[in-house]
């Protein structure tokens, strides 16, 4: 089992940017499906990005496409989250995932992962 450690959350204000970090250890995360999750109070968690193992693919969920984005670095066991204009609809807990089940896939649904992040907090003041 992987285990994911998430940082970079804080406080910031609508337009600026903030980078997530999504560490692990235990496993070589090279061999897994990365994503991340957010979730407000009261809401279910959703996807809004994910890449391969390998990181040839990403996938974003459509509000974010244009000012989020997902990469990996294999080789320091990281997969980081880029957000850029941040609103605060954008405000959060943010949460890092890993599934072994398909490493060129990216399932967009939460029982697909079984290796989780405690989450990070994000606050975008208006």
């Amino acid at each position: 089992q992987v285990h994911l450690v998430e940082s970079g959350g804080g406080l910031v204000h609508t337009g600026d940017s903030l980078s997530l970090s999504c560490a692990a250890s235990g496993r070589a995360l090279r061999t897994y499906t990365v994503a991340w999750f957010r979730q407000e109070p009261g809401k279910d968690r959703e996807f809004i990005a994910g890449i391969t193992a390998d990181g040839d693919r990403t996938s974003l969920l459509s509000s974010v496409k244009d000012r989020f984005t997902i990469a990996r670095d294999n080789k320091k066991n990281l997969v980081s989250l880029e957000m850029n204009r941040l609103k605060p609809a954008d405000t959060a807990v943010y949460y890092c995932a890993a599934s072994a089940a398909d490493p060129g896939d990216i399932p967009l649904i939460t029982i697909t992962y079984d290796n989780w992040g405690q989450g990070t907090q994000v606050t975008v003041s208006s």
